[in-house]
């Protein structure tokens, strides 16, 4: 099927607010198309607009829910059939922190299917048009959380371990192919008022290691557009994560993520 736009895009899904939001900032900045995802009523056209016209780019938008394997499936035929892509940044996610045993099971659902399978449906369902251009990236979004189970998140770290092992798989999959493959794993972003002060309730960890989007996007494209596999965004979350014992940092990073449940 001909396409009918001539550029080439760079799809960013989350794209409404936060990182997906920053991350659609720097590519405009950098003179790139783009074509925003997000759910309906997050204002993502408005901001397309504003992007399209501060930066004399060409931007399209699409709203939907990836709580439906249709609606990613709707998604990638609209791509596919109408453009060029050469970016895509899986950046949509969703969690939380609650106790696992008084969470209803869509709840469990919801973080499986936007996490997972809609991490993996849509670049699955866009592979074959960015094998069609000259150089094309991956930036799958994952979090620190990948690296240690945490209690009351629970799934949410699970579902984030696929993203980084998914991420690192087919990065080596396409390394001889024109498709590089990166993956990010930041930790609590200030992306509104509620979240930092959710964040602060942590404690002197939960501040030191809370990040700026608009950093993170910047350092995150940068090594990206460089083919860097794993990008590392805070030393002090990585460190903890990596190189503390398993049992020594799950009672750790637990006992910090329940005050959020405990701190008024």
């Amino acid at each position: 099927m001909e396409r009918k736009e001539e550029y080439k895009y760079a799809v960013v899904t989350g794209a409404s607010q936060g990182l997906g939001k920053a991350f659609a900032q720097r590519l405009a900045l950098k003179g790139i198309h783009l074509i925003l995802v997000s759910l309906p009523e997050q204002n993502v056209k408005r901001l397309a607009q504003e992007l399209g016209k501060t930066y004399h780019i060409s931007t399209q938008y699409y709203e939907t829910d990836f709580k439906s394997d249709q609606n990613i499936k709707t998604l990638c035929n609209w791509l596919n059939g109408n453009f060029s892509i050469f970016i895509l940044i899986n950046n949509a996610g969703t969690g939380g922190t609650r106790k696992f045993s008084d969470v209803p099971t869509s709840y469990i659902n919801t973080i499986i299917q936007v996490n997972v399978k809609a991490t993996s449906l849509l670049t699955h369902g866009l592979l074959p048009n960015l094998k069609q251009q000259e150089k094309s990236y991956i930036l799958n979004v994952s979090s620190i959380a990948a690296f240690s189970p945490v209690g009351y998140k629970t799934v949410y770290p699970a579902s984030k371990s696929f993203v980084h092992s998914f991420s690192l798989g087919l990065s080596e999959e396409l390394k001889n192919s024109n498709i590089s493959v990166s993956v990010i794993n930041p930790g609590a972003m200030k992306t509104n008022d509620e979240i930092t002060a959710r964040i602060e309730k942590q404690g002197l960890i939960g501040k030191l290691t809370l990040l700026d989007p608009y950093k993170v996007a910047h350092h995150s494209l940068n090594k990206m557009f460089r083919g860097k596999t794993v990008i590392l965004l805070n030393h002090l979350s990585w460190f903890i994560s990596i190189l503390l014992p398993t049992r020594v940092k799950v009672s750790m990073m637990t006992k910090i993520i329940k005050r959020e449940l405990t701190v008024g």
